[in-house]
C-alpha cells in the first residue's frame, strides 16, 4: 500500500492576517494534492495551514512541544505530545518528504537548517530569500507543485 506524501509546514507562530491567508492557502493546497499535512500544532502559520488543510478534507499532524496534546489547535487531526520542547522542530520538518518555509523569525530559520542538514526539499514562500539551496516559489500552489515534485525526485 503506497504511503500518502506529507508536507511540513513552518513559519512564524504569530501571524499577520496576510501571512494567515497565505498559510491557509497552502494547506487547502496541499490537501486538494492528497498530501498530509505536518506542523508544530500550534498558532500562526501552524494554524491557519491546518484550518485550510481541514477545510479540504486533508489530514493534519502536529509535533507538540510539550506533554499536552489539548494544546493544539482546533484544526490538529493527529497531536503528538513530544515533550521536547523546540527540539521538536526535527521532528516537523524529518516528518516530511519536503518543507514549504513561510514568513517566520528563528524558530523557522532553525527548521530550514534541520530541515536541510537532513536531506528534505525545502521551497520558501515569502520567506529567508538569501539561503542558498533553498527553492523558491511565488505562489501557494506553485510552492506545493515545486515540494511534492522534489520530494518525488528524492525517493
Amino acid at each position: 500500500m503506497k504511503r500518502a506524501s506529507t508536507l511540513s509546514v513552518i513559519g512564524a507562530g504569530v501571524a499577520s492576517l496576510a501571512q494567515q491567508r497565505v498559510a491557509e492557502e497552502v494547506g487547502r493546497e496541499i490537501a486538494r494534492r492528497g498530501a498530509v499535512l505536518v506542523c508544530g500544532g500550534r498558532g500562526g502559520v501552524m494554524e491557519a495551514a491546518a484550518c485550510g488543510a481541514r477545510l479540504e478534507g486533508g489530514h493534519t499532524v502536529g509535533i507538540l512541544a510539550g506533554y499536552d496534546r489539548a494544546q493544539a489547535n482546533q484544526y490538529i487531526e493527529f497531536a503528538i505530545a513530544s515533550g521536547m520542547g523546540e527540539a521538536r522542530n526535527v521532528i516537523v520538518v524529518a516528518s516530511g518528504d519536503a518543507v514549504i518555509a513561510l514568513e517566520g523569525e528563528a524558530g523557522t530559520l532553525s527548521e530550514i537548517g534541520l530541515a536541510m542538514k537532513l536531506g528534505r526539499p525545502v521551497v520558501a514562500l515569502n520567506s529567508w530569500q538569501n539561503i542558498e539551496g533553498i527553492h523558491r516559489a511565488e505562489t501557494p500552489r506553485a510552492a506545493i507543485a515545486l515540494a511534492l515534485s522534489l520530494a518525488a525526485q528524492a525517493e
